[in-house]
């Protein structure tokens, strides 16, 4: 994912529980955690990944499912198209930001 966002200028990545965390200007805005990349989502945008069939960042705990709705895979036509996904990148710079 490094070269995929390079274009973005900025972009900085970490280890991050076990993945990567993707970070422009010290704002998170996608990791990857096993096959799967997360985008920061917002009120402005959390429509669209479900639009696309993104689902939320989701682990178990003794309580039950957790659902964090700030990060969504990544819908898997952004894989293919470089220039989507820094579209997409960039949307999620701007949720990381606000």
């Amino acid at each position: 994912m490094r070269e995929q966002f390079a274009p973005l200028g900025g972009v900085s990545d970490a280890v991050f529980f076990g993945g990567r965390a993707f970070s422009w200007r010290g704002k998170q805005f996608a990791w990857v955690m096993g096959n799967s990349l997360y985008l920061r989502a917002g009120d402005g945008t959390r429509a669209e990944f479900e639009a696309h069939g993104a689902q939320p960042f989701s682990y178990s705990t003794k309580k039950g499912l957790v659902l964090v709705r700030k990060f969504y895979t990544a819908p898997e036509f952004l894989m293919d198209d470089p220039e989507q996904l820094l579209a997409w990148a960039k949307k999620a710079i701007a949720a990381a930001a606000a």
